[in-house]
């Protein structure tokens, strides 16, 4: 860390673990130890995570690059992406040969900050900002093994213009090269509230499009998809899916495939 002006920030303004995530996200019904979320909701995001994890350390991932980094968006707000998004990351921090950090890119809405607690934290846009501030001064170790965060930080008039930035790149770089184990989820706003979602799924190799069944009309899902790169690998999962039985689900399946 740079010396000089981050001494203060450093002293006043950061921590670097927060030891309350897990019993608040119990609290919420989430995917960690002692929660009631159910078995089914559990496997959902296994077969969710499976292919990432192939796509990112398997034998698929030489043909998907910068796989090891996912955006989890939707076309709008309301389908539950910030959901999908915090236990997508829980379930891959149970992996015994991964751990994995879930970094909040929702600047305006602090989705998963909230969630988390940790919405007054410094974050992405206050390192984005500041050059003396590295991201290892405001990823957050939680109580919740192998699983690590970062906030959205303070809100910024010029956003979009940080997340296209040379130093996001260099600090995208860092991310994906640090630890080899480690994946990087970006929870990121909705395709069609802002142009930061496009700006960011420049960074990533892999992006998961959550769609609320029944409900977002499919020409937002059409316009929200048009506007991601074509080369990303785009996973679709269908949320709050009612399936046989009257029970809530969900489909997860490869935007394009025939299947």
């Amino acid at each position: 860390m740079k010396t000089g002006t981050s001494s203060v920030i450093q002293a006043e303004w950061l921590q670097k673990e927060v030891t309350s995530v897990k019993d608040r996200l119990r609290s919420l019904h989430m995917l960690v130890d002692g929660s009631d979320i159910g078995s089914a909701i559990v496997d959902k995001y296994r077969r969710i995570k499976r292919p990432l994890l192939a796509n990112a350390f398997g034998k698929t991932s030489s043909l998907v690059d910068d796989g090891n980094i996912i955006l989890v968006t939707s076309s709008v707000p309301g389908e539950g992406k910030t959901y999908t998004a915090t236990n997508l990351a829980l379930s891959i921090a149970n992996e015994q040969d991964h751990n994995v950090l879930l970094i909040d890119c929702d600047v305006e809405k602090k989705g998963s900050s909230c969630v988390l607690g940790i919405d007054n934290q410094p974050g992405l846009m206050d390192v984005l900002g500041n050059e003396f501030l590295d991201l290892s001064d405001v990823m957050l170790k939680t109580d919740v093994p192998s699983f690590s965060v970062i906030s959205a930080g303070k809100k910024h008039d010029y956003a979009t213009e940080l997340l296209a930035s040379k130093r996001m790149v260099s600090l995208v770089v860092e991310l994906k090269n640090r630890y080899e184990d480690r994946l990087i989820i970006f929870d990121a706003p909705p395709v069609l509230s802002t142009p930061q979602t496009t700006v960011l799924a420049q960074h990533v190799g892999q992006i998961v499009f959550v769609v609320e069944e029944s409900k977002t009309p499919q020409y937002h899902v059409h316009e929200a998809l048009e506007q991601l790169p074509d080369e990303k690998a785009i996973g679709l999962v269908l949320n709050k899916r009612e399936t046989w039985g009257g029970q809530s689900g969900s489909y997860y399946g490869y935007y394009g495939s025939a299947d």
